[in-house]
């Protein structure tokens, strides 16, 4: 039996007909940007974050850029980045003028708790990464910043659905940026983002910079840009939403099943907290000195993994910088993604473990 990491075909038949329900009802409405289901996107995820302000936008390399768009953060600024994460997280800082400067992660791929050592008379801001689902330590990390004068702007991508003492990921910054790439836990079937944010202020600020600068139409206020959700996967997200907490249970279940049944193994490393609260388990990443070879073998016997990610961003041509980044290096060589999605059936995970297993002689 072939498993593949990620199959995004695999929905139910109850679910394709509630989508293609909603695509006929934006179909006959003929409202195909803003309006009710973009709205109704606003709302639901406002309620079900608990965050003041929720605004869609067009994916969310936009949203990181939007949020040090309105934070002011420009040329001569420095933003402190992790190494280890997607190129999003350093490319907007580019995109804006200002110079990323990296720093280590800690053995989960997490910013480091000594991050106040990058910052210097230029740092602005920085962007922790809840990387693979996992949170930062906020509370820390917020007062820490406010004290150094510091803004924050999260980079949620992977985290939506994460709960940190009882509020979300996204909601503990300045900003905080959300993805809805089709691979993420709530995903749109295409490409769709959002900013979180609990300012009035900056939310009018992030509104006006993703529709060209317009309180309304023909009037602006500022040089802004296009980076307006589509109206068809606002009303799909809403769908999504639906089956959301189902789908968490069913991640977290099968998590579990690797936990129990693998944790014997002393040659790899499992996720620290994925079945916590302050974990979406998007990810189930482990990490062995032997990843090429257990990625090949799983391959060979019909398993799919993935690699997130296989250099560290700082090493990266256009984003190149020096520094001890030993954690985030590691982790590049050692992580190797098994598949976890809620259309995995028991009897594959069952298959998945006994193949690491076999791989490992036990």
């Amino acid at each position: 039996m072939s498993i593949p990491f990620l199959d995004l075909s695999r929905w139910d038949e109850a679910l394709k007909r509630r989508l293609c329900r909603k695509f006929s009802e934006v179909l006959d409405a003929g409202l195909f940007s803003g309006g009710e289901e973009v709205a109704k996107l606003s709302d639901a995820v406002n309620q079900f974050l608990k965050s003041r302000f929720s605004i869609p936008c067009a994916n969310g390399t936009d949203a990181l850029e939007l949020a040090l768009r309105a934070l002011g953060i420009g040329p001569g600024d420095e933003v402190i980045v992790p190494a280890m994460t997607w190129v999003s997280s350093a490319e907007a800082v580019v995109m804006v003028g200002a110079k990323p400067v990296f720093w280590d992660t800690d053995e989960n791929g997490l910013l480091k708790d000594d991050w106040e050592n990058a910052v210097t008379k230029r740092t602005k801001a920085l962007i922790p990464v809840h990387l693979y689902g996992k949170m930062v330590r906020m509370e820390a990390l917020t007062e820490k910043a406010k004290n150094l004068g510091l803004k924050v702007i999260e980079d949620a991508a992977q985290a939506f659905g994460s709960f940190q003492h009882g509020k979300a990921a996204g909601t503990w910054g300045d900003v905080g940026c959300l993805s809805f790439y089709p691979t993420k836990n709530l995903g749109a079937l295409g490409e769709a983002g959002m900013c979180l944010t609990q300012d009035a202020e900056l939310a009018r600020r992030l509104c006006l910079l993703l529709n060209h600068g317009q309180p309304v139409r023909d009037e602006h206020e500022l040089v802004g840009r296009n980076s307006r959700i589509d109206t068809i996967q606002a009303a799909f997200l809403n769908v999504f939403l639906e089956d959301f907490e189902a789908n968490q249970r069913k991640r977290k279940t099968l998590a579990k099943r690797y936990l129990d049944e693998l944790s014997a193994l002393s040659e790899l490393r499992l996720p620290e907290g994925i079945l916590e609260s302050d974990h979406n388990a998007h990810l189930f990443v482990v990490q062995t000195d032997r990843r090429d070879e257990l990625k090949s073998f799983l391959a060979k016997n019909g398993v799919g993994t993935a690699i997130h990610y296989p250099t560290v961003v700082s090493d990266l041509g256009p984003f190149e910088s020096t520094g001890n980044f030993e954690n985030a290096r590691k982790l590049a060589a050692e992580g190797l993604s098994l598949p976890l999605n809620p259309n995995l059936s028991d009897a594959e995970v069952l298959q998945i473990i006994a193949s690491i297993i076999g791989f490992f002689g036990q």
